[in-house]
């Protein structure tokens, strides 16, 4: 029996572990990877102490705090949560686990886009990871789908490999992304942008040549760079009953609590406004205090 379950393994899961366990609770991270969407970060200028650093260095960092501190991990895909009397039982493919309370640091994954001969071409030429992806590309023309933060960052990315990266955006600015990323966009000779059109249509023969807009207009590129947005991961929610909002992201209050008593949510998942790694981070804490206290108030 556990004192904590934490599901996800991204900033907010991580942080709620370091805190979880400096309050002496037992603690368990259960995730499928550990660093979740922060670690495809091309660099990161905002987290304090850092004025620039990659995303997997930052989540490798707060990985290895987690661990110094004791937290306990567990790999694995949660396929159900079940509550019973004043437990709750987690359920994967390879062991049950069971705890008096859950933080839900589930965070979100990558929004897909479905334009004609999308599948045909994945790993063929079109990515959803320039992080991973970047140096394959060197000396050629790639686009980026997408105006925000991760779309302006990852064409940065590229540059340093491609001799030409078009940005491909369906709206007329780009009205989501940072100014000091916007403006380091437009100082780059490499990066040109696009807007008020999309994607339609992927072409080539083996691997992609070529990308149809809506404008009409046939790019001639080798990789095509989708960052689209992102969804909250709610698949793990079915038949919990905790209540989200209308793009399906777990409402907490202030404490980080959702509306199931001993249930807690933090980071990306929830309903906060401002989705960076810090209120990630500060969920996280927020929600292992709240759970500390609560755990307390039962056992006095």
């Amino acid at each position: 029996m556990y004192d904590i379950i934490i599901i996800g393994g991204g900033a907010a899961g991580l942080t709620a572990g370091i805190y979880s366990q400096r309050y002496n609770l037992r603690t368990v991270i259960v995730t499928e990877h550990v660093g979740g969407l922060a670690l495809n970060a091309y660099n990161i200028c905002n987290f304090p102490s850092y004025q620039n650093v990659p995303g997997i260095e930052l989540m490798k960092k707060i990985e290895e705090h987690a661990r110094n501190e004791g937290v306990e991990f567990f790999m694995g895909r949660v396929e159900q949560i079940k509550k019973e009397k004043d437990k709750f039982i987690i359920i994967t493919p390879e062991k049950s686990l069971e705890a008096k309370k859950i933080i839900l640091a589930i965070g979100t994954k990558q929004r897909r886009l479905n334009f004609e001969n999308g599948d045909k071409f994945l790993g063929r030429g079109i990515s959803y990871c320039a992080t991973c992806d970047a140096s394959l590309f060197r000396n050629k023309e790639v686009g980026v789908v997408g105006g925000g933060n991760s779309a302006l960052t990852s064409a940065l990315l590229l540059s340093e490999y491609a001799e030409k990266v078009y940005i491909i955006h369906r709206k007329k600015e780009f009205s989501r992304a940072d100014p000091a990323w916007v403006k380091q966009v437009n100082e780059n000779k490499k990066i040109e942008c696009i807007f008020e059109t999309e994607v339609s249509k992927i072409m080539g023969k083996e691997f992609l040549e070529s990308a149809e807009l809506s404008n009409g207009k046939i790019l001639k590129i080798d990789g095509l760079f989708v960052e689209a947005g992102s969804i909250p991961n709610k698949e793990v929610l079915n038949q919990t009953g905790i209540k989200t909002n209308e793009n399906g992201y777990i409402i907490t209050d202030d404490e980080q609590r959702t509306n199931i008593e001993g249930i807690y949510a933090a980071g990306d998942i929830t309903n906060n406004k401002l989705k960076q790694i810090i209120t990630a981070c500060a969920g996280g804490a927020i929600a292992a205090y709240q759970a500390y206290k609560d755990i307390s108030k039962e056992r006095s």
